[in-house]
């Protein structure tokens, strides 16, 4: 019998979710809690969080959730206000808060949801990446939920597509601008995932061919544990049925 593993390897860090209601964001907030890292839960959906955080709070870790919107910088700076009222440093940020659009083609798609979903995927990660530089010391890591639609493309899927392909572009520069500082950052690619932004996506998506958030959550993990000497540049994640 292999004996269970005690050792809590991120005991004593601290890392902030943004979108940790549900979906990734929430299975990455337990699987951190389960490490012993200590968390600050933010999204938009306030009953949701004061519930995750009960519950995560019995991991014996120190929660803070504060609803955040990404798109509204002063609702980021109170965020953030509160952070460094309760921690002196962030050493994991997750940038997980994203939206999607109903399948329409460029033709149909409004203007105002164009704006809507760049507001959240690109925007929102700028304002969260901003905000915490000034607390992550060296040997922090940042990682950003890119999606495969960062370096695909989906017919109908335009402002998802083109908001993503832009947090790429984001991603990788903050990767180079971060070396010397000795912050590492990760650009996450997970593939079909099981999460309520199927609703919106594409309601009538096969869910039996995805992976499970907990799946996600345990790779970005073991990507943030390595020695602060190695990275995991490019996460990708994809369901081993292939595609959908």
């Amino acid at each position: 019998m292999t004996p269970a593993r005690t050792t809590r390897r991120l005991r004593g860090q601290t890392a902030l979710i943004s979108g940790a209601s549900r979906g990734i964001g929430l299975a990455i907030a337990r699987a951190l809690a389960g490490e012993g890292c200590n968390l600050i839960l933010t999204s938009r959906d306030e009953k949701a969080l004061k519930k995750i955080g009960r519950e995560l709070s019995r991991k014996d870790v120190r929660v803070l959730t504060h609803t955040c919107d990404v798109r509204d910088p002063y609702s980021v700076d109170d965020l953030f206000r509160s952070v460094r009222r309760e921690f002196r440093r962030l050493d994991i940020l997750i940038n997980n808060a994203g939206v999607a659009h109903a399948n329409l083609t460029v033709y149909k798609l409004p203007y105002p949801v164009w704006k809507d979903v760049f507001a959240t995927n690109l925007d929102g990660t700028f304002l969260i990446t901003q905000a915490a530089l000034a607390l992550i010391p060296r040997g922090g890591t940042i990682v950003n939920n890119l999606s495969i639609a960062a370096t695909r493309v989906f017919a109908g899927s335009a402002a998802y597509n083109a908001s993503k392909h832009g947090a790429l572009g984001f991603t990788n520069t903050l990767r180079e601008e971060l070396r010397p500082r000795g912050i590492r950052v990760i650009g996450l690619f997970p593939g079909a995932t099981d999460t309520d932004i199927w609703k919106t996506l594409w309601p009538e998506a096969p869910r039996r061919k995805m992976m499970s958030s907990v799946t996600v959550a345990r790779a970005v993990v073991n990507a943030v544990v390595l020695p602060a000497n190695a990275t995991v540049e490019t996460l990708e994640i994809l369901p081993s049925s292939g595609a959908l």
